[in-house]
């Protein structure tokens, strides 16, 4: 059990709007280290699962379900100067939040953008205002139109959060390695022309969870390591990814959006059904789900370089996950349900008996070939770290850890996203509960053993190009 380390005093209260696996994740880390008394904490959730936890750190918990007509009267009486609101929930409007946060002059944080109950799936809707595009672009567009003012961090977990985190420090070990001189970056721009300079032109944000339990899923129920209702939506969203300038080979179900930053485009098909081929050094080559992300649009758009108002450089950028092994079946159990998530679903966090996450980063075409960065936390670490954890919730939690305590130190900055935040501040917060975080060489591409048993058409002249990635 870590021993506390106190990093910034808290006077205000806090709001804790859901309480699942990740908010009961991240409750005793506040504890461990924000200056604060139970009594600061109010915890609103939608479900019962999570009360006895609340009830042992003698935090108040109450049952209510957030709509767009009751989350004002519920939210405003905690709400005031100088509170924070740390929103862990599902299908309540990131936005609506930050908004109501602005107003009562509170702090504000999300792991994701939420839109209201059914803004990801309405099949009414058209893909492109389903996407995680247009989510972040209504929210910046909110932050530039109204400037500084109390901090709302969005999208700071894991991945979203901690990838942005891990990028920037992989650039600067490449850059070390390959003996390329490099003041630390002040701007965006300058950790583009890095990028560019060191020939990176993918990105993944490459994971696979190992985590497994004796009892296996069942028929009908969906099975996960984390929010099953999160894993769904987000499934079932568009596949999203940012578009490389190097990219010679347009998708057949590939969209540009009409308006925003232009760094991103989806597909006509939902990220659950898009399958894209990875790499970890520990499990080396794997097919994972091309997710939509709010990391593959921001790391994109932040890495985009532009000369005289023309884009010349941006890297693809994209999420390629493998989760459990029951989670990789309840989901291919759901596309055969022609999408219709099961009845039963079960986060497995105390039950699971070995494994581990595997997360990071995996920058493709430098000199040295691949480089992955990020954390691998096995299940018996992150027990030892803090209780109600397992490795992929322990991972989220100090990325959210992170993100407050740099919120709590620059309470003043407006809408910012995990590429805005100090990488270094906000990694040091986190690494204690990462496990070993490495980075490691790789000479794999997604070339590699392709054209058996069956022949296909490849550009052999440059193996980064998205048609050679993409597993249909």
């Amino acid at each position: 059990m870590k021993t506390e380390i106190k990093n910034v005093h808290f006077p205000g209260k806090l709001v804790m709007v859901g309480f699942g696996s990740i908010g009961q994740a991240v409750l005793p880390l506040l504890f461990r280290h924000l200056e604060i008394q139970p009594q600061q904490i109010k915890i609103i959730a939608a479900h019962e699962g999570g009360a006895a936890i609340a009830r042992e750190f003698g935090v108040a918990f109450t049952l209510h379900t957030l709509t767009r007509e009751n989350y004002c009267s519920l939210l405003e009486p905690w709400l005031g100067k100088g509170d924070f609101l740390l929103n862990l929930s599902v299908d309540v409007s990131s936005l609506a939040l930050i908004e109501l946060c602005r107003r009562r002059e509170a702090l504000y944080l999300d792991t994701c953008i939420e839109p209201w109950a059914g803004g990801y799936t309405d099949s009414l809707k058209p893909a492109a205002q389903r996407t995680n595009y247009a989510l972040r672009e209504n929210v910046l567009a909110y932050g530039r139109a109204n400037g500084p003012g109390p901090t709302a961090v969005v999208t700071q977990g894991a991945n979203p959060g901690l990838a942005s985190v891990f990028v920037k420090q992989a650039l600067l070990d490449i850059a070390l390695d390959n003996g390329v001189a490099v003041k630390k970056p002040a701007c965006h721009e300058d950790w583009a022309r890095l990028a560019r300079l060191l020939g990176i032109k993918v990105i993944h944000i490459a994971e696979r969870d190992t985590q497994t339990t004796v009892r296996r899923k069942q028929r009908g129920e969906f099975v996960n390591t984390w929010s099953v209702d999160g894993f769904i939506s987000e499934g079932l969203q568009p596949s999203e990814l940012g578009w490389g300038t190097h990219e010679r080979h347009w998708p057949a179900e590939g969209a540009r959006h009409e308006s925003g930053c232009d760094a991103c485009i989806y597909l006509n098909r939902p990220g659950a059904a898009t399958r894209v081929r990875s790499w970890t050094p520990l499990e080396g080559p794997y097919h994972g789900f091309m997710i939509t992300h709010g990391e593959s649009i921001s790391i994109a758009d932040h890495l985009t370089l532009r000369e005289n108002g023309a884009v010349i450089y941006r890297p693809t950028v994209h999420y390629a996950y493998q989760p459990c092994d029951d989670a990789l079946l309840s989901m291919h159990e759901m596309a055969g349900r022609n999408w219709q998530p099961q009845r039963d679903r079960r986060i497995i966090c105390d039950e699971i008996t070995a494994g581990m996450d595997e997360l990071g980063v995996l920058l493709m075409g430098g000199a040295k070939g691949a480089y992955w960065y990020g954390s691998r936390l096995s299940i018996e670490e992150a027990r030892q770290l803090a209780p109600y954890n397992n490795a992929t919730s322990m991972q989220v939690a100090a990325g959210v850890l992170g993100g407050m305590v740099w919120a709590l130190r620059n309470p003043r900055a407006g809408v910012v996203e995990p590429d805005d935040l100090d990488y270094e501040a906000v990694l040091e917060i986190a690494k204690p509960y990462l496990g070993e975080v490495v980075g490691v060489y790789g000479d794999w591409t997604p070339l590699r053993d392709r054209g058996r048993p069956f022949s296909e058409e490849l550009d052999r002249d440059d193996p980064w190009q998205f048609r050679n990635v993409r597993v249909t």
